[in-house]
């Protein structure tokens, strides 16, 4: 049996990168767009917080990265947003991959509002606070006061049950009417 060797047919043969040095060093490359949306991302509607490019994900590449954008900013959830009207609907996403149900189209321009994750240190106080505030109560309202509630001798008598119950109730109702006027004075 003998060897196959190479036979020059003509000029519309293929160079061969082994023995021509011109097509030896060129490559050869193709590149996609990865398509991309315009995302301006507001806190709590204020802003524009920030202002990128993120790129869209999903088997018909037309999906946005929600959970990357949450991860980034430590937001708890995101919302369409309007700049006239406000805060939309929320946008949910896929737990599994973290993208958007919705589609979005090559190029758009997308505006977010971020609701951000409340922190660890508020609830832990609050429930501080009420633990104390109802063991105070507690206190006042037993016949029988501890030895320690004795010598501190908070109110200098017993406060009968009804007005404690008038101050809880005042006091619950006086919590929820001011719950967000301190964010609203930012």
């Amino acid at each position: 049996m003998g060897e196959i060797e190479e036979a020059s047919t003509g000029p519309d043969e293929l160079p061969n990168p082994r023995t021509d040095p011109i097509h030896s060093t060129r490559t050869k490359s193709v590149r996609t767009k990865v398509p991309e949306v315009k995302v301006h991302l507001y806190k709590q509607g204020k802003g524009p917080i920030d202002e990128f490019t993120s790129s869209l994900g999903g088997w018909d590449q037309d999906q946005l990265e929600v959970r990357d954008i949450l991860d980034k900013y430590g937001f708890k959830s995101v919302y369409a947003f309007k700049t006239d009207t406000g805060r939309g609907v929320p946008i949910r996403f896929n737990p599994r991959n973290g993208r958007s149900i919705l589609t979005y189209r090559d190029g758009s321009e997308i505006y977010i509002d971020g609701e951000p994750k409340d922190s660890l240190i508020k609830p832990i106080t609050r429930i501080l606070v009420g633990v104390a505030i109802i063991s105070i109560l507690i206190v006042l309202v037993m016949k029988e006061s501890p030895e320690w509630a004795k010598k501190l001798n908070i109110t200098g008598g017993n406060i009968p049950p009804w007005v404690l119950a008038a101050a809880v109730i005042l006091f619950t109702r006086v919590r929820k009417r001011t719950k967000d006027f301190f964010e609203k004075r930012r």
